[in-house]
């Protein structure tokens, strides 16, 4: 069963799907981010809501958790676990939490390698560092 990855940024909030066995992640696509917490939340379910409709399903749903690189938490922190405590109470399928320390810089070098043009660059940041979350995740299953 397929898992989606999030990436939740303060403009954007980049999502990501893995393959139908669950073993390879792969940039899906960027929304914006918009509202409170919970209409972020009531997004994601949406989001989660049309893959589970489809032939494959979907098993879980994974957010990028942002941490120092100490493991301290970041500014950014209370409110990914906000949105992340308001999305478990909507959708039936699990919801985790998954390190994302370094994952943007990660996605920035991995695209810098492919597009030249940073403009370009910066539209797929978000999808690919959520892939890169997602990715962490499957390769931690058992």
């Amino acid at each position: 069963m397929r898992a989606m990855g999030v990436d939740y940024g303060q403009r954007r909030i980049g999502l990501a799907l893995s393959d139908a066995t669950g073993m390879l992640a792969r940039p899906w696509k960027t929304i914006p981010r918009a509202g409170n917490p919970s209409q972020v939340a009531a997004t994601l379910a949406s989001e989660a809501g049309a893959l589970m409709r489809e032939d494959d399903g979907l098993a879980a749903i994974v957010v990028g958790l942002p941490k120092r690189l100490g493991g301290e938490p970041t500014d950014q922190t209370p409110a990914v676990e906000a949105v992340v405590e308001r999305l478990r109470a909507i959708v039936t399928i699990p919801v985790v939490v998954q390190d994302e320390r370094l994952t943007s810089r990660e996605a920035e070098d991995i695209l810098a390698r492919r597009e030249k043009d940073w403009r370009k660059r910066k539209s797929m940041i978000d999808a690919t560092a959520a892939a890169l979350i997602l990715q962490d995740y499957l390769d931690g299953q058992p």
